[in-house]
């Protein structure tokens, strides 16, 4: 399984290299270093969920609403590796596995999700931090029931598998929570100084419109977020 794992982790990674081409620019191409950073940083931080229990951030939802999804699936997977490589943290055998669940998986769902509820929400900053919580919430019990999968063809242990799914994913809707909360918080504070950096709430920017002005005034050029006009 750990074969298996690795040979999706290198292919959705290469697909990403590829796709990641058209979603990065000069000018967003610093947002995703920092939101691959952020994610280090916050992956190192545990906090407990219940008793013997914790969980930290997975951050594929965040990373792909930030940057795009196929940048995001790079951003988790260069964190996994580095922790890997620096910490000992999963360790490279479990490298594949650990870029599957937590990159390969939580970015089309949460991505996926995101947008979908963008589509019937209201354009506003409000909504799309909303849509960003539902969408991390959803994403990490979701990982979960992929690890269960894994663990159901790999498995050596003879604890039942409605045990694991059970005891994963009652904890992961927990660690949801706390993911959802920060995905949250970044994604509406990102939203309230430069919303035109948030790849996956574009369309709460306005397009450019010529404003008319007086009789001896320039026009304008605007383009701002749909919720705060001027």
């Amino acid at each position: 399984m750990s074969l298996v794992a690795g040979a999706m982790a290198v292919a959705g990674v290469a697909v990403s290299l590829r796709g990641a081409r058209r979603e990065l620019d000069d000018r967003t191409a610093p947002l995703a270093g920092l939101t691959a950073a952020f994610v280090f940083a916050a992956q190192m931080l545990n906090f407990p969920v219940a008793s013997g229990t914790s969980g930290h951030l997975l951050g594929g939802t965040l990373a792909a609403i930030l940057v795009g999804p196929y940048a995001g699936v790079l951003c988790v997977s260069v964190v996994l590796l580095l922790q890997a490589l620096l910490f000992a943290d999963g360790g490279l055998t479990a490298l594949g596995v650990n870029i599957t669940l937590m990159a390969l998986v939580t970015v089309p769902v949460g991505y996926g999700l995101f947008r979908s509820l963008l589509r019937v929400l209201p354009k506003t900053r409000p909504a799309a931090s909303g849509a960003a919580f539902a969408a991390a919430a959803v994403s990490v019990p979701a990982s979960a029931l992929a690890f269960t999968l894994i663990y159901a063809l790999g498995g050596t242990t003879d604890i039942p598998i409605g045990t694991v799914a059970a005891a994963m994913v009652g904890v992961h809707l927990l660690i949801g929570i706390g993911e959802a909360l920060i995905t949250s918080f970044a994604v509406s504070s990102v939203l309230a100084v430069r919303p035109d950096l948030v790849y996956g709430a574009r369309d709460l920017i306005k397009p450019v419109t010529l404003r008319t002005a007086a009789a001896g005034t320039p026009a304008a050029l605007s383009a701002e977020p749909l919720d705060n006009p001027s």
